[in-house]
């Protein structure tokens, strides 16, 4: 089989899943304002910070009553000072069909040792969200970032549930509409969608969830970074940009850049354009396609960011290993970076399409997939 490259290639080849591609034409030289070597508690270093939980607060349409606070550990440390300070009153249904959803459950169950309902769903599915009872506390994870499915609205979450919904958006948040009148708890990282730099979690709390933690004392101890009340109220600072332990002022401006960038664009309107141009430009390639498949099942709940493919041509002895293969291939040609699939989810490739990745880049790569496959497939045949 004789093949030839393409032509085009990515201007960008970075489809990582996180740390996710920068905005584009990012530069260090947009980080010169960044006020380092200054305190966070500074009248600067406050104003950066309570500038940051605005503009979160406007692009993602969070209803003003619901409190924005920055937290350490990154989306990770997010949800665990939810799970941590909230769970325990009522009973819980835990919901996961992927890694980290997953990862969750070990925590409630093993960790907290809550007896809880868990629901769970194959790689390219999602619970069924009809069977779920909201009259206990439901945590999920919005989008699969490991498994490319996604809830695709929040029409099963009723509106006058007893539980609380705890929600880990953090592939979800600017490039999907969040109903956060269905939603108590939001947990997000700007690395993610905005292609921030890593370590900081944003955590986002409505009007009920104040009131848990305000009524509610865990029975377990709560370690420092963890805890959101103090005297049985909840610990304002927190979400005024006083941080729980000291932020990178350098990784706040960082999102700070990110989040103008988006307004710039139209806000949260335009960035999920683009993330829905970059998934279509996948999908379309793919389709009619008999060697590579969507791992996603249902095009319905099909994510829009972390777009997961599979290889399905019949002559692939090796799955893991011929994938691999391809992942490696496509980085040593140098048109994409980390796009093979997430460690624990089924072989394959995960290709970003956030919105700070440009849609030309993404029709670039596809051929480039194609023509690594070949590669691949002829490869494993000279072995034979």
């Amino acid at each position: 089989m004789s093949m030839t490259a393409p032509a085009a290639r990515p201007a960008n080849p970075r489809f990582s899943s996180g740390p996710c591609a920068k905005i584009p034409s990012f530069s260090l030289d947009m980080l010169e304002g960044a006020p380092l070597g200054r305190s966070h508690r500074a009248a600067i270093g406050k104003a950066r910070l309570a500038e940051v939980i605005e503009l979160t607060r406007e692009l993602l349409d969070v209803p003003q009553d619901y409190r924005i606070g920055i937290v350490p550990a990154s989306d990770t440390g997010a949800m665990e000072m939810a799970l941590w300070s909230l769970l325990g009153a009522r009973p819980v249904e835990m919901l996961a069909w992927e890694s980290f959803g997953a990862g969750w459950v070990t925590d409630v169950v093993k960790q907290l040792k809550l007896d809880a309902m868990v629901r769970e769903a194959d790689y390219g599915r999602i619970v069924d969200f009809a069977q779920v009872d909201f009259d206990k506390d439901v945590v999920f994870t919005w989008n699969g970032t490991t498994s490319g499915v996604r809830l695709p609205n929040g029409d099963a979450i009723p509106a006058d549930r007893a539980g609380l919904t705890i929600c880990d958006a953090t592939s979800a948040a600017f490039a999907m509409e969040l109903p956060f009148d269905k939603l108590d708890v939001v947990t997000f990282s700007w690395q993610k969608v905005l292609g921030g730099e890593g370590a900081h979690g944003i955590l986002i709390l409505s009007p009920r969830a104040v009131e848990r933690l305000e009524s509610y004392t865990p029975a377990w101890p709560l370690p420092k970074i963890f805890r959101l009340t103090k005297g049985g109220k909840l610990i304002e600072g927190i979400f005024k940009g006083e941080t729980i332990n000291t932020p990178s002022m350098l990784c706040v401006e960082d999102y700070l850049v990110a989040l103008k960038w988006a307004r710039s664009l139209g806000g949260r309107k335009a960035l999920i354009a683009r993330a829905d141009a970059n998934a279509a430009a996948v999908r379309d390639f793919i389709a009619g396609k008999d060697w590579i498949a969507d791992l996603a099942e249902d095009p319905a709940t099909a994510s829009t960011t972390s777009v997961c493919l599979k290889f399905t041509d019949p002559r692939i002895r090796d799955g893991a290993a011929f994938a691999k293969a391809v992942a490696k291939r496509l980085e040593k040609e140098g048109v994409a970076l980390d796009a093979g699939a997430y460690r624990d989810a089924p072989p394959g490739l995960r290709i970003w399409c956030g919105s700070t990745v440009e849609t030309s880049d993404v029709a670039a790569l596809m051929p480039w997939i194609e023509y690594a496959f070949n590669a691949e497939i002829e490869a494993q045949a000279e072995i034979a």
